[in-house]
């Protein structure tokens, strides 16, 4: 990865995490799940609307709401089951520092590989989203 594109990333991190697009309780939702990462105290609750619309509220590191911020731009119009194979994606890029092009703005966090703590705070809005997506499919 090109000392450009690391620097462009950096950018939409920081940029996702102070100014969050999808943020905040929305008044009607399909169902909601959480997670908490007790090492660092990190939580997130993520709202999913029928049609695949997500909101989240993040609190937590950098990582924690830009993640969780591109992950419901990610997901927008989605299926659950296309949701969770974007998950198991994401999760590959974060692990591994490789990119996956299908992936668009979530290689942003391909470089949370390289810190192995950081890891579950990229991933943490996915397995919140996980257990809303659970919730719709035990109460359609």
């Amino acid at each position: 990865m090109s000392s450009t594109v690391q620097e462009l990333y950096q950018a939409l991190i920081v940029e996702r995490s102070k100014a969050p697009r999808f943020a905040g309780r929305p008044e009607v939702f399909d169902a909601q799940g959480r997670g908490e990462n007790a090492m660092c105290g990190d939580r997130v609750q993520v709202f999913w609307q029928r049609g695949g619309v997500v909101h989240h509220e993040a609190h937590g590191c950098a990582i924690l709401t830009a993640s969780a911020d591109l992950m419901a731009q990610a997901v927008a119009g989605k299926s659950p089951a296309e949701v969770a194979a974007m998950r198991g994606a994401f999760e590959e890029v974060v692990t591994s520092g490789r990119e996956d092009l299908a992936l668009g703005d979530l290689n942003a966090l391909a470089g949370v590989a390289q810190y192995r703590a950081r890891r579950r705070c990229a991933t943490l809005p996915w397995a919140a989203l996980e257990e809303a997506l659970r919730e719709v499919q035990v109460h359609g």
